[in-house]
């Protein structure tokens, strides 16, 4: 069965580490960008503002934080990896604090880029 919504993406995670890794980013998120809104695309939660900026992954032993326009961000803690032309994601594992911080700062840069230049699946 696909999931339809955040919490039921979070309840499929069976209550491991990667459940409490997703509320957490979630709340990051919801934080940083009060007026976007939330979904489950492309089977994982996503955030939009003018086109999707962020998006979480779980996998079988990390989870995946990401962005859309990833190479645009200034990201002066380092923390975003991947070598695309345009996405970035940060990599947790079991144990990892999440750099909540320096995440807002990016998911602001994310909105900010989406209100800029439009939506990032769109070609232009």
């Amino acid at each position: 069965m696909a999931v339809k919504t955040i919490e039921e993406y979070i309840a499929s995670l069976r209550g491991d580490w990667r459940a409490d890794a997703v509320t957490s980013l979630r709340r990051v998120v919801d934080a940083a960008a009060p007026g976007a809104e939330s979904s489950i695309k492309w089977a994982q939660p996503v955030w939009a503002s003018n086109g999707p900026f962020a998006y979480v992954k779980a996998f079988g032993r990390s989870v995946n934080f990401g962005f859309w326009r990833g190479t645009e961000l200034d990201d002066p803690t380092g923390i975003l990896e991947g070598e695309g032309d345009r996405m970035k994601h940060l990599t947790l594992h079991e144990g990892d604090a999440i750099p909540a911080e320096a995440l807002a700062g990016l998911v602001r840069q994310a909105v900010e880029l989406n209100q800029e230049l439009g939506n990032p699946t769109q070609r232009r």
